[in-house]
């Protein structure tokens, strides 16, 4: 089992993510074993989880990307910036031991690591829609 941390797995994961919009005529699970074995990805199971996780769940993922990026389609979006907002998004909608404050934050520290300056502030406005309608459901279904 790998030593990764949550963020070095995150980078993989973001690897992976972005690899897979080059790559449309392979499957997800053809991608990941090729990535595994050319890059030596390491066997971690949050790796897995996440990038298997976010392929299953893409059409959701995007349109939740979609409806926050006040007017932007995910198409157009740059596949760095797309990649990011999949892994957080994911994360923000399937990994509830996270709180959305990290996913936010992570992705954020992605963007400044490896997008354009410019990505940062809709990455992070995008990010932030998604969480208060997040928070607002929870808050909702508590008073129910």
């Amino acid at each position: 089992m790998s030593t990764l941390s949550r963020r070095e797995a995150r980078e993989q994961i973001l690897g992976l993510l972005f690899e897979t919009e080059f790559r449309c005529d392979e499957t997800s699970v053809e991608i990941f074993a090729t990535s595994v074995e050319d890059r030596e990805i390491p066997n971690d199971e949050y790796i897995k989880k996440a990038y298997f996780g976010i392929s299953d769940n893409r059409e959701e993922i995007d349109g939740t990307i979609g409806k926050h990026a006040n007017g932007w389609k995910t198409s157009r979006l740059s596949k760095l910036s797309r990649s990011i907002l999949r892994l957080a998004v994911y994360e923000m909608l399937y990994e509830t031991e996270i709180p959305y404050s990290v996913s936010i934050n992570e992705a954020i520290e992605l963007a400044k690591k490896y997008d354009e300056d410019k990505a940062r502030p809709f990455i992070n406005g995008v990010l932030n829609s998604i969480k208060n309608e997040l928070e607002g459901k929870k808050t909702d279904g508590e008073k129910a």
